[in-house]
């Protein structure tokens, strides 16, 4: 067991001496937008109680180990913490909580997926990232303004027939999940 441990120190030490600039700040990135989730989606009581340091774990898990599960424990811990917020601590629904909370999970999710790709000691330019977050961007640009429309949308539409149009768009989206994934698996 003493093997193991003085193996994975010595990598630890290994990989802080080869790593790279984009690649840290691409790490550096989904953590600040972890916290920034956690910020967004717990309330207050909470962020100052003793949950803070395990919060904070919580967001650097995927920045040290991208390729894992860690985004996902994330963005699941995040949304609990909102619907926690919402039920629990009787805060209003708001509007840029909610633009914000989708924001800020996004970005934690492309970035996690770009620091997955970017070894820690790979040699980036940072066009890069920065078209990648470029295009994440425009993908948080359309969303929110889509959300709004359909927001005002429901103000007009109401009742029965929009609640049948939610459900369709469910099925379709559960539908090109379940396409994707089988076509995935034929190849």
């Amino acid at each position: 067991m003493l093997t193991a441990i003085t193996r994975r120190v010595e990598g630890l030490r290994t990989a802080a001496t080869r790593a790279t600039t984009v690649p840290i700040l691409v790490r550096c990135g989904v953590w600040l937008c972890g916290l920034l989730a956690f910020g967004v989606a717990f309330p207050a009581e909470v962020l100052t109680g003793r949950f803070l340091i395990p919060l904070v774990l919580i967001a650097l898990w995927p920045a040290l180990a991208p390729g894992g599960r860690g985004g996902t424990v994330t963005a699941l811990v995040a949304v609990a913490g909102w619907i926690a917020d919402t039920a629990g601590f009787d805060s209003r629904i708001a509007l840029w909580r909610v633009l914000a909370l989708a924001t800020l999970l996004y970005l934690a999710h492309t970035l996690t997926a770009l620091a997955a790709l970017l070894p820690y000691d790979a040699m980036v330019n940072l066009d890069v990232p920065g078209l990648w977050l470029a295009r994440a961007g425009a993908v948080i640009l359309i969303s929110a303004v889509v959300i709004v429309l359909a927001l005002g949308l429901t103000a007009d539409l109401g009742g029965g027939p929009f609640q049948l149009a939610t459900l369709v768009g469910l099925a379709a989206a559960v539908g090109v999940t379940l396409l994707l994934a089988h076509a995935i698996r034929r190849r």
